[in-house]
This record gives C-alpha cells, sequence and structure tokens, in this order.
C-alpha cells in the first residue's frame, strides 16, 4: 500500500463543514454513520418547543453552526413540502420559532435565496419559491430531496446524470497520462478493497467519492470537473433507503479497479465500457439509459 492510501486508511481527518480543495479524502461531508435512521423534517406548525431550537439539533447540522443548522432546517422543510411554494416566510417569527438572532435568520435566508428555494422582495417579503426555480444540481438540495418524499426521484435522477457524465470522463481521462493522479485513483481502490474487507462503509464512501472526483480531474474538461460535486452527492446519498448507482461490494471493487487499468493502457473505449458496468447496478436507471456501446 503507498504512503498516500495508508495515510487516508489510518489517519482521516474529521469532516469539516464546507469543502476541501481537490485530492482530499474528506471531499464531501458524511455526517451521519451508516444505517442511522435521519430524523423527519420539523413541521412549521404546532413543533414542539424543544424541536423548535436550533441549537439542540445537531443531527443534520454538520457543525456548521448555528447559521448552518437553520439553513439545513429551513430547506429541509421546503424541500419536503412542509413550507409550500409561494408561503410567506415572517423573519421575526422565524427567529422565534427557533431561537435564533436576527442577523442570522437573515442569513440564513439569503443562503436559501442563493439557492433558488425562496426570494425577498421589496413590499412584498420573503416567499417559497416553486420547484421549477430551485437550483436542483446544488449538493445541498440534492441530499434534502434525497432524504425526503422525493427520494426515489432523485436518486433515480442522480443515477441517470452520472450515466450521462462519468463514462465520458472516463473515456476522456484515458487520453491523460497522468501518473500521480492514475496512482491516487489505485490508491482509492485500494483502500475500499481493504474497507469493504473491514465492514468499513464509511471509509468506503470516502475513497470512493475522492475517485470520481479525481476521475473527473482526469478528464481535462473543467466543466466536467465542476459536476464533480453533483457526483459526491450522489456517492452520499446513495446509502439511504432506496438502492443507489453504486454500493459497496466486491463487485464495484473490481469495476473501479477495471477502470484504472484501462487508463494506464491508454484504453478510451475500455474505461468507458467499465464506467458503464460500474453503474449498472440500478434497475430503474437500466430502463431509460441505453446499453452500452460496442467499440
Amino acid at each position: 500500500m503507498s504512503t498516500l492510501a495508508h495515510t487516508m486508511m489510518t489517519a482521516a481527518r474529521p469532516v469539516d463543514s464546507g469543502l476541501p480543495g481537490p485530492g482530499e479524502l474528506d471531499r464531501y461531508p458524511y455526517g451521519d454513520a451508516p444505517g442511522t435512521e435521519r430524523p423527519a423534517a420539523p413541521s412549521w406548525e404546532g413543533t414542539d418547543p424543544e424541536m423548535g431550537r436550533v441549537g439542540r439539533r445537531a443531527a443534520g447540522s454538520r457543525g456548521r453552526g448555528l447559521h448552518g443548522q437553520l439553513v439545513q432546517q429551513l430547506g429541509q422543510m421546503i424541500v419536503s413540502g412542509d413550507l409550500g411554494a409561494d408561503r410567506p416566510l415572517v423573519p421575526e417569527e422565524i427567529g422565534q420559532r427557533f431561537e435564533v438572532s436576527r442577523t442570522v435568520v437573515r442569513e440564513s435566508l439569503r443562503v436559501l435565496e442563493a439557492k433558488g428555494l425562496v426570494s425577498a422582495r421589496p413590499n412584498v417579503g420573503t416567499r417559497v419559491r416553486p420547484v421549477s426555480d430551485w437550483n436542483l444540481l446544488d449538493p445541498d438540495i440534492i441530499e434534502w430531496r434525497a432524504f425526503g418524499p422525493q427520494r426515489d426521484d432523485q436518486r433515480r435522477e442522480l443515477c441517470e446524470l452520472r450515466w450521462t457524465i462519468e463514462p465520458l470522463a472516463a473515456r476522456l481521462a484515458a487520453g491523460h497520462g497522468r501518473e500521480d493522479v492514475q496512482q491516487r485513483l489505485a490508491d482509492m481502490v485500494e483502500i475500499m478493497g481493504h474497507s469493504l474487507a473491514q465492514g468499513d462503509s464509511l471509509t468506503f464512501s470516502r475513497a470512493d467519492t475522492e475517485f470520481h472526483a479525481l476521475l473527473l480531474q482526469l478528464a481535462g474538461n473543467r466543466m466536467l470537473e465542476h459536476l464533480s460535486g453533483i457526483v459526491g452527492s450522489a456517492l452520499h446519498v446513495s446509502g439511504g433507503p432506496a438502492t443507489g448507482c453504486d454500493r459497496p461490494s466486491e463487485t464495484s471493487v473490481g469495476n473501479h479497479a477495471r477502470i484504472v487499468e484501462a487508463l494506464g493502457a491508454g484504453d478510451a473505449a475500455g474505461a468507458e465500457a467499465a464506467m458503464r458496468q460500474l453503474l449498472t447496478v440500478h434497475l430503474e436507471v437500466e430502463r431509460v439509459v441505453p446499453a452500452p456501446r460496442e467499440h
């Protein structure tokens, strides 16, 4: 095992609240332990006073502080439909219900507005926007949808999107002989195999996410690389109740290894085919995507 792989296996850093830079194991936060039941989003009306205290609801906040926790709760409530479209959001009411300052409420609403979930207009106030206005590629919205009533649709759509971008990324990556990145991809496969044997699904998921982020980076297409957050979110939510695109298994590790082998050989068609095989684990996706092309 290389030094990098050993370090990532034995000394993975604590999860951050944001998105670390490229090439880091904890590129995306994994705040929920495998198998942990995720709490339901709180209802706006009739909320238990204890449930309304942002500071007392650590689950799902991922260490973001009061501001991040309020964004998390309001976002979940909007995406789940507890706060329907065109619903007015009164800052004073939010501050009282969640026992936070006016500044925290104001900054939280700005974040939600940037995600397309709410709009603020003079003489109208802040209101919830319809789904058609949401930034559905935002990692937070992806997560909120994946653990709400739209979970099945969200996971299916994510798998379909991965079918669109990742086989292409694998094909393009085969034309870039960057040995350093290819070695790191091999390290990720080694970590995944070791984690699978140890039953460590958390480390498996982190290495898996890093693998796919590196692959998009190796493709040499800045726009594809920019979509790594979507792929990371897809892998993050794939361990939920619905079947995900990529689950820890020997087959999955083997498919990742075949991708690395094809990249090392400069085999673009082989890398694309191996990626398609990796993603062919979701029955609903298989019904809507074309069969792998013959080369």
